[in-house]
């Protein structure tokens, strides 16, 4: 499955389903509303399912002025948890936003991450972007969703970078897509980790897209990882796929989306799940 949403944000969440992770549809609806933050809004949905069975959402809830993001937690994709507020920002009250949090379960910890970009105006070194523009990923660790880390910078490539999406290979092998949000670039390159939460490493010197894309979301079918994107300047989503997070293959002829759809995460979920709510 594939969380989702259409500009500007203001309805909420939407999924798409595929059996393949190449063909993709809409399951008609909006399964939840966004009812916290600022602005109130549902940008960049991200779902993890935990061991019990239980998905648990996170969401962009403003584009600034809030110290947090957005959860919900549900059984069947459809009944959602009372929405929650995670203010993980609020010890630095310069804090300009907390954009695209994505979620990760590491089962290796048996811990859920949650990764984010934040801008903290003057604390890193001044690079291209203005002081206001200037993010860092940071995260934070949950057990149960009551109780978080503090968070921490999770990776400082040395320039603005935002759209964090993390991923295990293999036991001490993990990856990092993430975008590079320095002009002129606006686009995608990947980093290293013996754990999940780092110290990531060797990243990539050459981007494998075009400028002006990001909200990269990583499935694998196959022998193969399928990166999928958002090329917001063509208004199009797209797709690369790879063995070794080094070598990329366009399969835009492979790849269908419906339109509209916006950043958003892949998920597994059980196929009864997919039937009930397509029934709904």
């Amino acid at each position: 499955m594939f969380t989702s949403f259409h500009e500007p944000a203001t309805e909420g969440l939407r999924l798409l389903y595929s059996y393949d992770g190449y063909k993709w549809d809409s399951i008609p609806g909006i399964f939840l509303k966004p009812g916290v933050g600022t602005q109130k809004i549902m940008r960049d949905p991200s779902i993890a399912r935990g061991k019990d069975g239980t998905y648990h959402l996170v969401w962009t809830c403003s584009w600034k002025g809030d110290f947090g993001f957005g959860y919900s937690s549900s059984k069947d994709l459809k009944n959602w948890s009372k929405q929650e507020f995670i203010p993980v920002m609020a010890f630095d009250t310069t804090t300009v936003n907390v954009w695209a949090p994505e979620i990760f379960y590491d089962d290796a910890a048996d811990d859920f991450i949650i990764v984010w970009a934040s801008t903290i105006p003057f604390k890193f070194e001044k690079g291209i972007e203005d002081e206001y523009n200037n993010h860092r990923l940071y995260y934070t660790k949950t057990k149960d969703f009551k109780e978080f880390t503090k968070a921490e910078v999770i990776y400082d490539p040395g320039f603005s970078s935002i759209d964090a999406v993390l991923l295990k290979r293999a036991d001490s092998d993990y990856v990092m897509v993430l975008k590079d949000n320095t002009r002129p670039e606006r686009n995608m390159r990947v980093a290293f980790a013996k754990s999940a939460t780092g110290p990531y490493t060797d990243l990539s010197p050459k981007t494998f897209t075009d400028n002006f894309t990001e909200g990269p979301s990583v499935v694998k079918v196959g022998d193969e990882w399928l990166i999928y994107f958002d090329s917001y300047q063509k208004k199009t989503y797209e797709a690369v796929s790879t063995k070794d997070f080094k070598t990329f293959t366009n399969i835009n002829n492979k790849i269908s989306i419906p339109e509209g759809h916006k950043h958003g995460t892949i998920f597994m979920a059980d196929e009864k799940i997919v039937n009930d709510l397509l029934k709904k």
